[in-house]
């Protein structure tokens, strides 16, 4: 566990600034750019930046990459698949953080969390490379108990419960499906903590969906992009980063009792 975050504090905040470099991809050039973009969420508050370097390179570009890390002062969160050319990358950029993620190229965003399970020496031999390269890395998975099992058998250090379902069910108004996958969400995480691990949670939550997650005592980080950089086209980046760590902070004092 990584002993700069204690459970009993608000989860730190990882800004994911893939949806920047999308809109810039979009007209071609430079604007806007996801390197500023970045900077201004670590200026209004941001703990952690997130990014997602793709095979197909669709947002997240080689040389923003090279930016992130020449000029950004908060932890790099650099998601990336299990492909040889993307860990090759990792080892030569040495982010401080890693989170390894299912790739599809089909898709348009992540579905689903890292089977590790069914390609559990890819995923370990993977965990230990990355680690010799100065990385702390995290499993992006489904609050299932055979992935969270797994994870900590592959010698990774943290999981990322995939809330993608639960987020899904929120905004949809199916408090069925809702309190199913926040059940999940809430056992998983507790499972993760007992084995030792770290335990962050990320994937579609909003402004509203987010407070649930964030006051549960084992999450350390929540990873936001979507929703935030959405949230920033009405109100602005910076207003966009400090609504998100209003909500964590107020959900977490209200639920703490501070």
């Amino acid at each position: 566990m990584n002993p700069l975050v204690s459970p009993a504090a608000a989860p730190l905040l990882g800004v994911n600034i893939d949806h920047v470099a999308t809109l810039r991809n979009a007209r071609g050039g430079g604007f806007p750019d996801p390197v500023r973009a970045a900077q201004q969420a670590v200026e209004a508050g941001a703990d952690i930046i997130t990014f997602h370097l793709r095979e197909d390179r669709r947002h997240i570009r080689d040389a923003d990459v090279e930016r992130l890390k020449a000029v950004i002062t908060a932890p790099l969160n650099f998601e990336s698949a299990l492909a040889p050319e993307m860990l090759d990358i990792i080892c030569r950029v040495r982010p401080q953080m890693v989170c390894l993620v299912p790739e599809r190229r089909q898709e348009v965003t992540t579905e689903g969390g890292l089977d590790v399970a069914g390609q559990f020496d890819r995923v370990r031999s993977a965990c230990a490379r990355l680690a010799g390269c100065g990385c702390r890395v995290s499993l992006f998975i489904e609050p299932s108990a055979q992935q969270i099992e797994a994870s900590a058998r592959a010698g990774a250090p943290c999981i990322e419960l995939h809330t993608g379902a639960y987020a899904n069910a929120f905004d949809a108004g199916d408090d069925s499906a809702r309190q199913r996958e926040f059940d999940r969400i809430v056992a998983g995480l507790k499972l993760g903590r007992s084995l030792g691990l770290q335990t962050n949670a990320g994937h579609g939550l909003s402004l509203q969906s987010t407070p649930a997650i964030a006051v549960l005592p084992e999450v350390s980080e929540l990873h936001i992009g979507h929703a935030l950089i959405g949230h920033a086209v009405f109100v602005g980046l910076t207003q966009s980063v400090r609504d998100f760590q209003a909500t964590i902070a107020s959900a977490v004092a209200t639920a703490r009792g501070r």
